[in-house]
């Protein structure tokens, strides 16, 4: 008997395994719709002021206010969703504790992605929504909407719903040019709704 490793194959005539959602799949899952997108996306755009290449993973109560929040720059050019999972998990452990003794999740997660490009859809959009579903999965959470911010605005991934403010370079601006007055955001853009989601 032999005990050892088995030889790791040639990549070049085999496809390289891709964790990776599409649109339609995303929106037959069963993902929450946010209440009132352009709320969320406006208090996100506020508290982390992205730039292309950063994601801004927040995570909601029931009763629509937000819990916590990170941003982080995401490594571009990654078509697996193995990476992006692991990235969001280890910035969820930061911010806010699992909720996997839960029987069911009650909290939900959502992802924005400031990106370069268009306002389609894309392989690597694909690789950040399979990395959101699994890592919500691992941490107790319920997987909520994935919404990318790029030069034209934003755009909700499955929803067909879409802005032109903020976009993806309206945070170069408020550096800037910032307002002379510029409130710190405070509270949830939901407070007092039923719920983030529906």
């Amino acid at each position: 008997m032999t005990i050892g490793f088995v030889p790791e194959t040639s990549s070049a005539g085999s496809p390289r395994v891709s964790r990776s959602v599409e649109p339609a799949e995303w929106a037959g899952s069963g993902v929450p719709m946010l209440a009132s997108p352009r709320d969320v996306i406006k208090d996100l755009h506020a508290r982390h002021l992205p730039t292309p290449a950063t994601a801004v993973v927040a995570v909601y109560d029931p009763d629509g206010r937000i819990r916590a929040s990170a941003s982080f720059t995401g490594r571009g050019g990654v078509l697996d969703g193995w990476e992006r999972r692991n990235a969001l998990l280890s910035h969820l452990r930061r911010v806010i504790p699992h909720d996997l003794r839960l029987r069911h999740p009650v909290r939900v997660a959502v992802l924005m992605v400031c990106r370069d490009g268009g306002p389609e859809w894309t392989a690597e959009d694909g690789a950040w929504m399979w990395g959101l579903r699994d890592a919500c999965t691992l941490h107790g959470l319920r997987c909520g909407s994935y919404v990318t911010l790029t030069d034209d605005g934003w755009n909700v991934i499955g929803e067909s719903r879409a802005g032109r403010t903020p976009n993806a370079r309206s945070a170069t601006a408020l550096r800037t040019n910032p307002p002379a007055h510029a409130p710190l955001p405070s509270g949830s853009p939901l407070a007092g709704r039923q719920a983030a989601v529906r």
